[in-house]
């Protein structure tokens, strides 16, 4: 009998030590030795039908019962918070807070992120509540079901507001298709604490970051980052790790949406501790980058196949693919991309269905390698599985040649904006006099205008008198 995956809702992807210890209880029950985690930072356990009721002994453990609603889970990027780059006012008892006050069971796809963080996706969600530089203010970005295209909400969410606001749309964006009837329904339901948007978004483009082993945090802790390749997770070694976790006041395990978890916020004491339990049980902590930057569907084993392949041709080539990550899609299923690169597979003909005839591939990457810009671009068409590796070697380079010629602070902007500015000119020898600086030689004071310059004003390069001078913008 073919094995189902029976999934763990995970609300924002945090849960704690002692959640984690009830779903692997429940994993023994159904026969599991290991336990798989999912692209929305939930939790996949097999299970046969025939064992299926066993979800009904653990009440406590949100798991989906009603597939006629398809319920999704609530993704965050509290995982990045205090040991990745992130807004100054969002802290992890923020998004904690807010998670807390979601009431009910979402059915489109929510994503709570901080927009300078790299781990989390952006704007994979269905609703995008991204953090905006207005404390507690947030943007939204709203990828809805039967809706033509993205668009934004014209106002800033509160950030207490946003359960509430998630639950409005889910009741009105079937009534609609238009953002300005979405804005006044949920208006006319809801009291909401709105921020008018004085700057539009910009996402900034950082190198995907490392997310493996044991790591810094702060001056008298660690974090921790496990990944295992095949996304079979060993419950006996997870309840050790629990065990641990509790031992050394650990409050929370967190999952990424790359199929691995962190755990942050290790004293410093019980480091020497948990490298000795990692190194017994055999646990590899520094996979290369160049196959931990990769999303796969779960149980699909021709994507996880694909990807040995091409990490085997990177890896004999030497090939970086530092701040880099691939993804493996199936055409036919219409997925939303959210890596550097995607490896797209074509659907196979009608009419040559009855032969058996080899996959065939496209190669996609986004605009300046910034997921965050949702635009992709076709690298290659129509190719076999032996061309992938080449192609994404080659990707890999263009990657590496065009980094750092997208990024430009708000600094540069600055100083490459276009500054026009009306002065006087001395006709003679084109010295400019500048009112803001005044002439210093002649013992004028800044501020003072060419108008109130006493008469017998003189350049102060070819002493032409001040009729010379003509009004000119520089």
């Amino acid at each position: 009998m073919k094995r189902k995956l029976q999934r763990i809702f995970i609300k924002g992807g945090v849960l704690s030590p002692g959640e984690m210890k009830q779903i692997i209880k429940m994993a023994e029950e159904l026969g599991n030795s290991t336990i798989k985690f999912g692209s929305r930072q939930d939790i996949l356990i097999p299970y046969k039908d025939s064992n299926k009721s066993f979800t009904d002994l653990f009440p406590s453990i949100n798991t989906e019962k009603d597939l006629v609603h398809n319920r999704q889970n609530i993704v965050s990027s509290y995982v990045s918070s205090d040991i990745f780059p992130a807004t100054s006012w969002l802290k992890g008892s923020t998004y904690l807070y807010i998670l807390e006050q979601f009431r009910f069971n979402p059915t489109l796809k929510i994503n709570i992120v901080d927009p300078k963080q790299q781990l989390v996706p952006i704007y994979n969600g269905q609703v995008n509540f991204i953090a905006s530089e207005n404390e507690d203010y947030w943007h939204l970005n709203l990828k809805l079901p039967n809706w033509e295209s993205q668009i934004d909400f014209p106002v800033l969410v509160y950030s207490w507001d946003i359960p509430k606001i998630a639950e409005a749309i889910e009741e009105f964006f079937e009534e609609t298709t238009d953002i300005s009837l979405l804005f006044d329904l949920i208006n006319e339901k809801i009291e909401t604490n709105h921020r008018t948007i004085e700057k539009k978004l910009e996402i900034p483009f950082h190198p995907f970051p490392y997310y493996e082993g044991m790591n810094k945090m702060g001056d008298n802790e660690y974090w921790l980052g496990l990944y295992w390749r095949n996304n079979e997770y060993d419950i006996e070694f997870l309840n050790i790790l629990c065990d641990f976790c509790l031992e050394s006041r650990v409050g929370k395990i967190c999952i990424t949406p790359w199929k691995s978890f962190i755990i942050k916020g290790i004293n410093r004491k019980y480091k020497l501790k948990l490298e000795k339990l990692l190194g017994k049980n055999g646990i590899n902590v520094r996979h290369s980058s160049l196959e931990l930057n990769w999303h796969l569907p779960v149980e699909n084993k021709e994507a996880l196949e694909l990807k040995k392949f091409i990490v085997r041709n990177f890896d004999q080539n030497d090939i970086s693919t530092y701040g880099l990550n691939f993804s493996f899609a199936n055409i036919a299923k219409n997925e939303t991309y959210f890596t550097s690169a995607v490896i797209e597979k074509n659907k196979i003909p009608t009419i040559i269905k009855d032969y058996k005839v080899r996959p065939t591939f496209n190669v996609l990457y986004c605009k300046n390698f910034n997921p965050n810009t949702k635009e992709y671009i076709t690298y290659a068409q129509d190719v076999d599985k032996m061309e992938l590796p080449g192609l994404l070697m080659e990707l890999s380079k263009l990657y590496f040649e065009k980094l750092g010629e997208n990024d430009e602070t708000d600094t540069d902007k600055e100083e490459n904006l276009k500054l026009e500015k009306e002065v006087h000119q001395c006709s003679e020898c084109l010295t400019v006099y500048d009112a803001d600086y005044g002439d210093k030689l002649a013992k004028i004071e800044a501020g003072t205008t060419f108008n109130n310059l006493p008469d017998d004003y003189k350049c102060a390069v070819c002493e032409s008198s001040k009729e010379t001078y003509k009004l000119v913008t520089l």
